[in-house]
Order: C-alpha cells, then structure tokens, then sequence
C-alpha cells in the first residue's frame, strides 16, 4: 500500500455516471458554441469586407457620374456664354438668358435624381453584405 494521498488506493473515488454524462454535455455544448461563434466571425469579416468593396465601388461610380455632371454643366456654361457673346439686342439678351435657365432647371432636376437615384441604388447594395450576414446568423432554430 502506498503512502501517496493522491493515490487510487488511498482515496477510493469515482465519479458517479449522471456527472460524467453532464461533463461531457457541457464540453460538447461549448464547443458546439465556440464553432458557431467562430463562424458567425469569420462571416462578419466577409461581411465587413463586401460592404467595404461595394461601398468603394459605389463611391467610385457616384464620383464619376458627379464628374461627368460638371462636365456636362461646364459645357453649358461655355455655350452660354458664345451665345451671350452673339447678342445684338436687349430682346435677344433676354430671350437667349430665359432660354438657358429653363434649360439648366430641366438639366438639374434630372441630374439630381440620377443622384438621387444612384445614391439608393448604392445605399442599397451596400446593405447587402449587412442584410445576408444577419440573416445567416438570426436563423430561427429548427424543430
């Protein structure tokens, strides 16, 4: 016999069957949860990671379309001012100036809802990444 504490002889111990099964539940149960955590993680970074990539391609294409805005209005402005330059009378000044401000109304009205419409469109694929992540992760569970 041995003088050891710790040893089988000594302290007769075993753990009783209901404990043992309830121990290895709550391993299995944490590790079930460490994987899903996991998983809703790593689906984060690839959310945050779309989002970033179509929130970049959104801002690009909204600057482009911004651009060729100014374009367009800068080309008015110059054909604007060779008409002024041709004017021989006051009537003529009046009706050429009349004319280009319901132009550039018409022009900036439809320029604002091509942003208007541009900006939703990106807001809205930009919400993608976002609306799919959350979906994935909000599953109701099965029956």
């Amino acid at each position: 016999m041995s003088n050891d504490p710790f040893s089988s002889s000594v302290i007769p111990f075993e753990v009783p069957e209901q404990v043992r099964a309830f121990a290895e539940k709550g391993v299995s149960q944490a590790r079930d949860n460490y994987a899903k955590f996991k998983d809703a993680a790593e689906s984060n970074n690839s959310a945050i990671e779309a989002v970033f990539a179509t929130a970049t391609k959104g801002a690009n294409e909204y600057t482009a379309k911004v651009m060729d805005i100014v374009k367009t209005n800068t080309h008015a402005s110059f054909d604007f001012a060779q008409e002024l330059a041709g004017v021989k009378s006051p009537a003529q000044l009046m009706e050429v100036w009349t004319s280009h401000a319901r132009k550039q109304v018409e022009v900036m009205t439809a320029q604002t809802r091509e942003l208007a419409e541009l900006a939703k469109k990106i807001a809205t694929e930009t919400a993608e990444p976002i609306k799919a992540a959350g979906s994935k992760l909000f599953t109701p569970p099965s029956a």
